[in-house]
């Protein structure tokens, strides 16, 4: 025992240093491979920077293993001990390590040690966390809201139940267990949100679930808590749980049909306080404003590196020859008045009625847009003044702000609120045939 003990320190030593450049190496690999397919190729993306994490623990271990059975060998079979020793000295050689880590292994390994043990100490915590909410006490059953999960799940075609909790302290959707997976719902959302909007995070939940998302991100945590002195395992964790919540977004709006009312109920989220631990799957986890923009907009590049400095060059000059021209543009148009706008378009719409050229009609009252939380809380209010794309069957099928009200949020309101409508407007005519035209609409948000 006693000949043991120094051995397993200076494996555990060596292997925490070589794991510094071995790590590093694989996060490059990653980072490379990521630049070239492109941000759309969400599940390649995944599946590539949880294969790095795993390469990492991966070589950790073997390191480890190395060192510690290597003296055993060497007592074992004399004639390989040239060869092992050389190709120790070799490694020991490129990794340059100097002669105070050396000395200085086995503080090294107790002070990895001693942060691991707190590093487990509260992923244990987190998990009793977690557990407590799934016990009777804290938390109760929803008839009505588990009927509902139950359709969901057979939609995702899971096996076996999912159950349903309502906890009153909660402050997000969670989708929790292994072998007996459950949604934990907080209580404030089922009156504080419409439920069109809350069925979607659950959605987003049943797909976690259905990928089996909280063991993968168990093993992911117990690698970040081994490793957790490594920047590179951040930003490769950081990939995977991006991606995760991505995934998870991708599969509940094809499931639903509806990506744009779940990137509603994501906005809707963004609202509430999130206190929720790491090792549960919530709907409010990842970049959430970029899942929202990817929800309403997908992307679709696929540029390589190089690419993507040819394009952004292109963007700076257009940029650049666009400040000029709205310079111009501004200095020679000072002239024109509010008054004179106001009549020359007035005059304009009667011209176009004589024509039988007819403007579009957006009605608020059917695609009334939901006063965000924080603007009501911070009573913030404005005037937005949009473009709106309404086509010949009176879809709304673009909109976009022309003018602020000021908040950023109230804005954003407004334009999910339009591009989610499900009702028609009263479409516009061109030469008295229905057009798909762009037309201009505002809208007031007013505290009573």
């Amino acid at each position: 025992m006693n000949e043991l003990l120094p051995v397993v320190v200076n494996a555990l030593g060596r292997a925490l240093l070589h794991s510094i450049w071995q790590g590093s190496l694989v996060a490059l690999g990653l980072a490379l491979f990521l630049s070239l397919i492109g941000s759309n190729h969400i599940r390649a993306r995944y599946l590539a920077s949880y294969l790095a994490l795993i390469v990492c623990m991966g070589l950790f271990v073997n390191e480890f293993c190395l060192r510690v059975f290597t003296p055993f060998a060497e007592k074992i079979v004399p004639t390989l001990n040239q060869t092992i020793t050389s190709q120790v000295w070799v490694s020991n050689d490129l990794l340059s390590l100097s002669s105070w880590l050396e000395t200085r292994m086995e503080m090294i390994v107790i002070v990895w040690l001693s942060c691991v043990i707190l590093l487990a100490l509260r992923m244990c915590a987190g998990l009793l966390w977690i557990d407590s909410y799934t016990q009777r006490n804290r938390s109760m059953a929803h008839p009505l809201w588990q009927a509902r999960v139950n359709r969901m799940a057979e939609q995702f075609q899971i096996q076996g139940k999912v159950l349903l909790r309502v906890v009153d302290d909660l402050h997000s959707p969670l989708a929790v267990g292994v072998l007996r997976p459950m949604i934990l719902i907080p209580g404030a959302m089922l009156t504080g949100m419409p439920t069109d909007l809350l069925e979607m995070l659950l959605a987003h939940e049943m797909a976690h679930i259905k990928r089996h998302d909280y063991l993968l991100n168990l093993i992911q945590s117990l690698i970040e808590m081994i490793l957790f002195y490594h920047p590179a395992v951040w930003w490769i964790s950081r990939q995977i749980r991006n991606n995760r919540e991505e995934i998870a977004d991708d599969l509940a709006a094809r499931v639903t049909g509806e990506p744009r009312r779940l990137a509603l109920a994501l906005s809707e989220l963004a609202n509430f306080q999130f206190i929720t631990p790491q090792l549960a799957q919530a709907a409010h986890g990842g970049n959430l404003m970029s899942r929202i923009k990817r929800l309403v907009k997908p992307e679709v590049r696929t540029a390589n590196w190089k690419a993507t400095f040819f394009i952004l060059g292109l963007v700076s000059s257009s940029l650049t020859l666009f400040a000029h021209a709205n310079v111009s543009s501004a200095n020679g148009a000072k002239e024109t008045g509010t008054a004179k706008e106001a009549s020359a378009a007035k005059q304009l719409y009667r011209d176009d009625e004589k024509k039988g050229d007819k403007k579009p009609v957006i009605d608020f009252a059917k695609c009334r847009p939901m006063y965000p939380r924080e603007s009501l809380n911070k009573k913030e209010s404005g005037r937005v003044q949009m473009s709106v794309l309404i086509g010949a069957d009176g879809d709304i099928l673009n909109a976009k702000v022309d003018r602020s009200s000021g908040h950023r949020m109230l804005d954003n309101a407004v334009v999910d609120a339009l591009k989610t409508c499900k009702e028609k407007a009263t479409p516009g005519k061109i030469n008295g045939e229905y057009a798909q035209i762009w037309t201009k609409v505002q809208f007031v948000w007013k505290l009573e």
